[in-house]
């Protein structure tokens, strides 16, 4: 039985014009190099046995994108530029950049202002952007100056729009303003966040680690974090620790 889904030329048809342009995750040369990854898993000691120790790939992050934006995206921008305006606050001095990418907005804010920003979005009518998802961490270690980020998932129940924030600090001085004041909800996330992380979110109620015990050391999901771990004993042989295996970070 044949698959009208499946007709060659079809536009669902996974397999037409595959290329380096439209396989996923892929930008070209646009967007900002962060850094340069060779071999399939970044093994830098010979331990790569996949085959791919040749690879060499730029590691992009999406570059800021020009109007018009398309849908709705133009409308929440320009809602969110009038009303910052409206509060004496230039909004070239606290949305560092637009991202459009994937089909997702995302405003790039300055930390110092991200809570006006927040409380913005929540409360102007038109934009009513009312819950706050989580926030989540991102450790970036070849983004000099800005090492960590912080990404906030917002949602407009009145509107059904989502939208991202994020914020980044260096590594030096990792301070975040907390959104708690503007939504609750993130009391556990940005510990999480913290724990995780080790991003300080300034004016949290209470920031202390949520998972790990609250004399570990460091922050387990840096990437320059070590692995760690016991040997194992299985069927007469040992298995190394995470930590003494080959290289793949």
């Amino acid at each position: 039985m044949s698959d009208a889904n499946n007709t060659p030329g079809d536009g669902v048809n996974p397999e037409k014009e595959l290329s380096a342009e439209n396989l996923p995750g892929q930008r070209g040369q646009g967007g900002e190099e962060i850094r340069v990854q060779r071999g399939m898993f970044g093994a830098n000691n010979g331990g790569d046995t996949s085959g791919y120790g040749g690879l060499v790939r730029s590691v992009r992050l999406p570059g800021p994108a020009a109007r018009p934006y398309g849908g709705w995206f133009d409308e929440v921008a320009d809602e969110l530029e009038g009303a910052l305006e409206e509060q004496d606050l230039l909004p070239e001095n606290a949305i560092e950049r637009t991202v459009v990418d994937r089909d997702e907005i995302t405003f790039h804010i300055e930390r110092e202002h991200l809570v006006r920003v927040a409380k913005t979005l929540r409360d102007d009518p038109a934009l009513r952007f009312e819950l706050c998802t989580g926030v989540s961490g991102v450790h970036y270690p070849n983004d000099k100056g800005r090492e960590l980020h912080a990404v906030y998932h917002l949602r407009s129940i009145t509107h059904n729009r989502v939208i991202r924030l994020e914020v980044s600090a260096p590594d030096s001085d990792p301070h975040i303003p907390s959104l708690f004041s503007v939504y609750p909800t993130n009391d556990w996330h940005e510990r999480e966040t913290y724990d995780f992380f080790g991003i300080v979110f300034d004016g949290h109620p209470a920031l202390t680690r949520i998972m790990m015990p609250d004399d570990w050391q460091g922050h387990p999901q840096r990437k320059d974090y070590p692995l760690g771990g016991i040997p194992v004993e299985y069927k007469g042989a040992q298995i190394p620790a995470p930590d003494q295996r080959r290289s793949y970070s």
